[in-house]
């Protein structure tokens, strides 16, 4: 079978399925039980000095049947004390060798306070230290968390003085309450960093009680915003780690809405070398990494690949600005008659939602209304195959337009020839 070891940043593990700093590897217990379900590493519950969590934490957003699409909380980090979280990491690195074992770290923007707070880390036998410069609520308006990882220069100056101390590799776990994730992303490796991961949990209030009108989840009445994450923000985490990892050269460990090994294989053809879960945990358990281990492997062994660093920013490439893509390309519409069950959801999308390029059929002899394409108007925009509720009904097909690449940069610089106006490269990210 393809091998799934990885070697990140220096943090060995046999395999890159790691818990994700939070609830699920918040005592010795737990990490140990998940490393005898399969689980390759664990990043500790971020260890500062302890808080006072609300109780009434969590929060969700259930879609049809599928439970906790989005999950939301409003804890902060471990409240328990910083000696009982240093003495249970040296316990579990003793009875787990192999295991990548890592110390999430918060502390007050003191260089001090940073080199005591890794010193103690590191002197329990911690593989790895992940600096939680994420954190979204309750400790960012402390001045930490997401508080730091929101200003280059503070991301920069505290992983410098990290580095200034540290004998084990430096993560940086990255916000996403941002506009640019990259240029944090940068900071972190200019001061030092020897990899990053994200992303951390996104700024969000998960509803409100329309009888009492208190947002969810409740305290005495009263919320405030939390953490949203679970399989909701995969495509956000999907888009910046693919973002970073066209911008910097050290590893990125990913993290948001990873619950099934196609989740996890996405993440790596996006540049991931390790993968870090929580919330999935939280749902279904530790032994749901069975299954990611299996379907890895096997995803692997289909395409060929001998390890896992064979899929490691596969799909980077295939990444493009926008500006780069070809005008020329297109796809239309096709509507398989034996699959189609006339409920018309594609003619309504299409008519009412998107470009009026399909038209209703009279009947056929089944007796079936079956919607046709008008292909010359078709702009191929998915809008009808994606609510179509028949799997393979609609598909998409390509049309050989016999024309040349051509993308709205080569557009930009045929006006530039023609009318004289400069061309601005910086528009379309060169």
């Amino acid at each position: 079978m393809p091998d799934l070891a990885v070697n990140f940043a220096g943090i060995t593990s046999p395999n890159p399925f790691w818990l994700a700093s939070g609830p699920p590897s918040n005592t010795a217990g737990q990490v140990m039980r998940a490393f005898d379900a399969g689980w390759g590493g664990a990043v500790w519950k971020t260890i500062g000095e302890p808080v006072i969590n609300t109780t009434s934490r969590y929060g969700g957003i259930d879609y049809g049947p599928q439970k906790l699409m989005g999950f939301n909380n409003i804890e902060l980090i471990s409240d328990r004390p910083i000696e009982d979280n240093l003495c249970e990491i040296a316990e579990v690195k003793k009875r787990y060798p192999r295991h990548a074992v890592i110390a999430s770290l918060m502390v007050e923007s003191r260089r001090e306070a940073w080199h005591e707070m890794v010193k103690r880390a590191e002197d329990a036998g911690s593989d790895g230290l992940e600096l939680n410069f994420g954190c979204p609520h309750g400790m960012s308006e402390r001045g930490m968390g997401a508080a730091v990882g929101q200003v280059p220069e503070y991301t920069t100056m505290i992983t410098e003085w990290v580095k200034e101390v540290a004998r084990t590799p430096v993560i940086v776990k990255l916000t996403p309450n941002i506009t640019d994730v990259t240029r944090i992303a940068v900071a972190a490796e200019q001061g030092g960093a020897d990899g990053i991961s994200l992303i951390n949990t996104i700024n969000s209030l998960m509803g409100v009680d329309l009888d009492t009108l208190a947002p969810r989840p409740t305290v005495a009445g009263k919320s405030s915003h939390g953490g949203y994450c679970g399989p909701a923000v995969k495509p956000i985490a999907l888009n910046m780690v693919a973002a970073c990892a066209r911008r910097v050269k050290i590893p990125i460990s990913g993290i948001g809405g990873i619950a099934t090994w196609s989740d996890a294989a996405e993440f790596v053809a996006l540049g991931a070398s390790s993968l870090q879960v929580c919330t999935a945990v939280m749902h279904y358990g530790f032994r749901m990494v069975e299954d990611m281990i299996e379907g890895m492997e096997s995803y692997l062994a289909s395409k060929g690949l001998a390890r896992l660093d064979d899929l490691v920013g596969r799909a980077v490439p295939n990444v493009a600005d926008w500006g780069d893509l070809d005008l020329n390309y297109k796809i239309v519409a096709e509507i398989n008659p034996d699959l189609c069950i006339g409920c018309h959801l594609c003619y309504v999308a299409c008519e009412d939602g998107a470009h009026q390029c399909i038209e209703e059929y009279p009947a056929s002899a089944s007796g079936k209304r079956i919607p046709r394409i008008i292909k010359d108007e078709c702009v191929g925009c998915n809008l009808c195959a994606l609510v179509c509720p028949v799997h393979g009904c609609i598909t998409m097909e390509e049309i050989d337009t016999g024309k040349p690449v051509f993308t709205w940069k080569d557009r930009a610089r045929e006006q530039r020839q023609q009318t004289g106006i400069a061309y601005t490269p910086s528009l379309w990210g060169e």
